[in-house]
């Protein structure tokens, strides 16, 4: 092919195409005819870059008609721009639905993480032999009366919530992340958690300590607790996608799980800020207990309401966390 003569025949259709793509960056500025004849010359032009690619001997001519292929497509087949709106329907919507469509896994979640806490605590806190088995005398000692006090406030509260952020963040990641090996690995993350708490609680309470355990877990603790179980719950289910997808394929299954699992921890970020910000801020502050334990169970009552509340009508609405059809794709029909 003379590649000179043929760029010399279709220079002008490009030109062409490069002034309408001008144009159309400015609003209003294409009448109908004129859409028309781009849509035309993108097709042209499509096809005129094939040919030259097959020719395969320049590549500066190849660079320029791909960049004009590229933004006529943007003009023509259009381009999705996220919106605030799409945060507002995030938050909104599919957030809450994804916790209350997966409520059942995330609350045995709860469950089984309470009767370990609780179960493992009581038996420290009754058996001295365990309390050795933890630690030295004087290590619990310095733990109960000095090391968890202070732990709350031993660094600047700016600095301490962006640690417990982190440190939370990692945690309901990997409770996430382990979803996709059957779910097992997540009651590792569960049932390791509530050991910790309950050795420390357990210490505490058999040193007289109750009072001041709770009061400094309770106020951040109900809010950051719920959102690893609710973490958990999304590992669980994911896992159980594995086992059963159900009517829908396997690949369809954890697909549409997965793309609502990351959609479920965007939210559960945002969860975990403000519990990172009550940890930081309330918890050490000088406030009466009660009023710290206040501020959390408002806090826990308020993302409940939101779950059970918007959560359950966008449910019965159809929504389910997935992203919109016209980013996720086609899907190929299934038998129920």
């Amino acid at each position: 092919m003379d590649l000179d003569a043929y760029v010399a025949a279709h220079r002008s259709e490009w030109a062409r195409l490069e002034d309408l793509l001008d144009k159309a960056s400015r609003p209003r500025r294409l009448s109908g005819a004129q859409v028309d004849e781009l849509v035309d010359l993108y097709q042209r032009t499509a096809t005129h870059l094939s040919v030259v690619q097959s020719a395969g001997r320049d590549e500066v001519l190849v660079a320029r008609l791909s960049s004009l292929v590229a933004r006529a497509r943007g003009v023509v087949a259009g381009g999705r721009r996220a919106a605030w709106s799409d945060a507002a329907r995030f938050l909104r919507s599919d957030f809450p639905a994804i916790c209350y469509r997966t409520r059942w896994w995330w609350t045995g979640s709860a469950l089984l993480f309470l009767v370990v806490a609780f179960g493992f605590g009581g038996f420290i806190a009754t058996s001295p032999e365990a309390q050795l088995a933890v630690a030295p005398p004087e290590v619990v000692q310095r733990l109960v009366q000095e090391d968890f006090e202070n732990y709350y406030s031993s660094a600047p509260a700016q600095d301490f919530a962006a640690r417990v952020f982190t440190n939370n963040a990692y945690v309901v990641a990997q409770a996430i992340v382990f979803g996709v090996l059957l779910g097992i690995p997540v009651l590792y993350v569960l049932v390791s958690n509530a050991l910790n708490v309950g050795v420390a609680g357990g210490l505490m309470t058999a040193n007289d300590r109750t009072g001041l355990f709770f009061g400094l877990i309770l106020p951040h603790g109900l809010l950051e607790l719920t959102a690893v179980f609710v973490a958990c719950g999304l590992g669980l289910k994911l896992g159980w996608t594995v086992v059963d997808p159900g009517p829908r394929t396997r690949s369809r299954a954890l697909a549409e799980e997965g793309r609502s699992l990351i959609a479920g921890a965007l939210g559960l970020a945002l969860v975990l800020f403000v519990s990172g910000i009550i940890e930081a801020f309330v918890t050490p502050s000088p406030l009466p207990t009660w009023a710290r334990v206040a501020i959390g169970v408002v806090a826990e009552i308020a993302f409940l309401a939101y779950v059970f509340g918007p959560g359950r009508r966008s449910v019965r609405a159809g929504v389910t966390g997935d992203l919109t059809s016209d980013l996720r794709g086609d899907a190929r029909p299934a038998a129920a």
